[in-house]
């Protein structure tokens, strides 16, 4: 984490790095940042920005937004999708290249993605894709959003057969996390970003997931200073990863942990019945359980992240499906290498690996969870 100067440093902000030599860029947390638009001072000015947000959050900080930006660009404009997971496809892609070549845009277009994981998927993808590669910001307005897929340059759409599959790495310019944004959402979508925040404690930080697991109350409670450590922390935590594995070709896979489960549970159920952190929630229980089946972990670490991931308010059990559909789903995996079958678990006492495990034992897992 760097200084962050001036106005930024007076209204208590922070500013964490993702070093990635020429790609890098700043992730920015704090309240009030899109009241007072000091966030975007670093940015150059530009000709165009096109702000890229869906019916829900757009009437809610577009204006806001387009007011902080028209401090850097000469055009502000915006384009508005269908909120929702079930609309992360390519038609919803292609609308926003209709709205981009409708409006002339060209390679100085700056896009900027305002809302939740979806919204800054999408926009990453667009951005990835338009003219071979245009600059985007990312300005999260969930809490998942804000720890986790603003951060790294993953942008992605989904597949009727697979979460995510079509998709590019592209790295935005700024991260602009406003944890104020935070006061508006729905508290199901809170406790959804718990889970990526528990992520990071469960693999990477014992120290963080005791803080966590002490103060899930505040959390939940909208605490400002709260909501601040845990977005900067776990951003810090990301950060560190992506800069040493920008790519996921070793280290950076840790932070599936739960989401092999959790997006073969979205893909079997349909894509937005449950939300991305809930599925996660649940396959970090199912993760958890199958480690400790493996002789990785000993009970009690599966069973204290059980009781944490309960106590924030997510799911434990997996949905009434088949398990044969699940693992069906899960041979799509991303970090499955030729034909077999691979998932991040927990090692010894505060550790996690990339590890094999049979589709017996997987569909054993979920039998005994769901009976549990």
């Amino acid at each position: 984490m760097t200084a962050v100067p001036g106005a930024l440093a007076d209204a208590g902000a922070h500013r964490v790095r993702v070093s990635l030599g020429e790609r890098s860029y700043d992730v920015i947390v704090g309240r009030r940042l899109l009241e007072q638009g000091h966030a975007f001072d670093s940015l150059s000015p530009g000709p165009h920005a096109v702000i890229v947000t869906n019916d829900v959050v757009g009437p809610l900080l577009a204006a806001q937004l387009t007011q902080a930006l028209r401090a850097r660009f000469s055009r502000v404009s915006q384009v508005t999708l269908p909120d929702g997971e079930a609309y992360k496809n390519w038609e919803t892609l292609n609308h926003v290249f209709d709205a981009l070549l409708a409006e002339h845009c060209d390679r100085n277009t700056t896009l900027v993605a305002l809302g939740g994981g979806v919204v800054g998927d999408i926009t990453g993808f667009a951005a990835a894709c338009y003219m071979r590669g245009i600059a985007y910001i990312q300005v999260p307005t969930t809490l998942l959003a804000q720890v986790d897929s603003s951060v790294g340059g993953k942008t992605a759409i989904n597949h009727p057969a697979g979460k995510n599959m079509i998709g590019a790495f592209h790295q935005p310019r700024l991260v602009v996390a406003d944890v104020d944004s935070l006061l508006t959402l729905p508290r199901r979508e809170l406790v959804a970003g718990l889970a990526e925040v528990i992520k990071y404690g469960a693999i990477l930080d014992e120290a963080f997931l005791s803080w966590i697991e002490a103060g899930l109350a505040r959390l939940l409670a909208l605490d400002g200073d709260a909501l601040i450590h845990a977005v900067r922390r776990s951003c810090q935590i990301k950060a560190e990863v992506v800069a040493s594995d920008e790519r996921e070709a070793g280290r950076r896979a840790l932070l599936n942990f739960g989401h092999t489960f959790a997006h073969a549970i979205e893909s079997g159920i349909g894509y937005g019945r449950w939300l991305h952190g809930e599925a996660v929630g649940c396959g970090m229980v199912l993760a958890a359980r199958l480690s400790e089946r493996l002789g990785l972990i000993q009970p009690q670490r599966a069973r204290r992240l059980e009781s944490i991931i309960e106590k924030a308010g997510l799911p434990t059990k997996p949905p009434d499906i088949d398990d044969k559909v699940l693992v069906e789903f899960m041979r799509v995996d991303k970090k499955a290498i030729e034909g077999s079958q691979r998932f991040v678990l927990l090692e010894g006492a505060n550790g996690a690996v990339v590890a094999p495990a049979t589709e017996e034992l997987v569909e054993r897992v979920l039998f005994e969870c769901r009976s549990s």
